[in-house]
This record gives C-alpha cells, structure tokens and sequence, in this order.
C-alpha cells in the first residue's frame, strides 16, 4: 500500500497529486564505533570522561527533491555521496534520521543482487519469494509469472535450484522480476552495467520504452545513460544535492567534480 514515512510514523499519502515520490529535507547519519568498552566498569568509566564510543557520520544532509509520476529520473554521484543510502531509504530498506518520504504507488526496487533470493529454492520459487517480499500476493506473481520467465530468457532452467545458476543467470532473472513487476515506481542501482552485451542491449530497448509509461529513478555513474534515457538528473556531493536539471547540466557539473 502506497505510505508516508516521517520518521518512524506512517501516514497516508494524498492519492489526487501528480507527485510519485517527493523527498523533504531528508537527513540521515550512522554510529561507526570509535572504540570498544571490555566490561561494565569500563563503559561507565568512559561515559565519565566524556567519551561515547561512538560518532555519527551524516551520510544525507536536508535533501529535498520530488519525482513526478512517469518521470525517468537519474540520481549521480562519487563514491560514499549518499546515493546508495537515498534509494535504501527509498525502498523503505532504511528509516531517515530526519525528514520525510512521500511514495504514491508501489515500489519495486533492484538494488543488490541476491536481496530476496534463497540459492536453496528453484527459480520458479524465487520469483514467488521475490514477488512476496515486494508485497504481490501469489495470484499477482501467477499472472505476472510468464512475463517475468520470458524476458529472463530461463524457460528451462526454472525448477533448478538458483545454485546452480551462474551470476549471470542470476542478474536477468533478478531484473526480470525487476521490471516485469507491475509496480508504479521502479528504482534501479547500476542495473545497467550487469550482463552481457545482448542482455545489456535487451535492457536498453526495454528503457527507451518506459518514457511516459513508468516512474524509473536509476542511480548510475554512467553519463551516457543519463543523457540517453533520463528525463532529469541530481547530482548528490558529500549527501547534498549539488545540481539539479537536465541530464546534460548535471552531466557536466558531475564531470567537473574530476576536473
């Protein structure tokens, strides 16, 4: 069911708005240990002097940001800049510090490969394990279920334990799941950089496709698919929201970042 995460609250969302996702002013940090107490006497004898054990490291810092229904949307960024933590929040994977999330629709993330997959079951008990976790009922994945299979390319593979898949085996299906879902809103995290070159072509076709039809936000370091598939595109630097515009004005404020 479509939710409001404010916080650790949930609201509902307003159904009428045009607005697919909107991001207000969203922070969140981590604890990384300092160091370790041995024993009780110990932890207070620190809490004594002052020392917590502890820092927080503020990985998102106030972003604000909202994605329209059928937007394609591109989120860049270096290394530790916060966008794998955004889309987790996203995805409802991590709560924010502060701030809130919007999402009219349903979710469908594909953010690391293997999230809600058992090697143990067969392929076919996969798609239902996967298809569960999203929050389709079993009648949902059955009419979905062909879709899924075909795209994947693994019609005679599918009652093999997911052991004995190969990693790439393991991608299309994990993406067919992906897309073929019927979510309202797919997210993406360097979907495209996996496969080989004829899956990664099936891919792009399938892309140039959704303009209009879905809401997409992907999070890639490729500027090349930024520019040929993004409607619009975030730069995120040190968890703030650096540029924001076009996928060609973002493309260069992002490769100003080397420079």
């Amino acid at each position: 069911m479509p939710k409001r995460v404010i916080g650790t609250r949930i609201e509902a969302p307003d159904p009428s708005s045009d607005v697919a996702i909107r991001v207000e002013n969203l922070h969140k940090s981590f604890r990384l240990p300092t160091e370790r107490s041995w024993g009780l006497k110990q932890a207070i004898f620190n809490r004594l002097r002052g020392i917590k054990g502890y820092k927080d490291q503020q990985v998102l810092r106030g972003i604000n940001f909202d994605v329209k229904k059928g937007e394609f949307l591109g989120i860049v960024g270096r290394n530790g800049s916060g966008k794998s933590t955004l889309l987790k929040i996203l995805s409802g994977i991590y709560y924010p510090s502060a701030g809130s999330v919007v999402v009219n629709g349903t979710l469908v993330p594909f953010i690391e490969l293997g999230v809600g997959f058992n090697p143990e079951l067969t392929g076919r008990e996969n798609v239902y394990l996967n298809g569960a976790m999203l929050g389709f009922s079993n009648s949902e994945i059955d009419a979905m279920y062909d879709d899924i299979v075909k795209f994947a390319e693994l019609e005679e593979f599918m009652d093999q334990k997911l052991k004995n898949y190969s990693s790439g085996m393991q991608v299309r299906l994990a993406f067919s799941i992906a897309i073929r879902a019927k979510g309202d809103i797919l997210i993406l995290d360097e979907v495209l950089a996996v496969g080989d070159a004829a899956f990664q072509k099936k891919c792009n076709d399938y892309f140039e496709s959704l303009h209009g039809n879905q809401t997409v936000i992907l999070v890639t370091h490729s500027m090349e698919n930024v520019e040929k598939f993004c409607d619009r595109a975030i730069l995120i630097e040190n968890g703030e929201i650096a540029c924001e515009g076009s996928p060609e004005k973002v493309t260069k404020a992002y490769l100003k970042l080397w420079s």
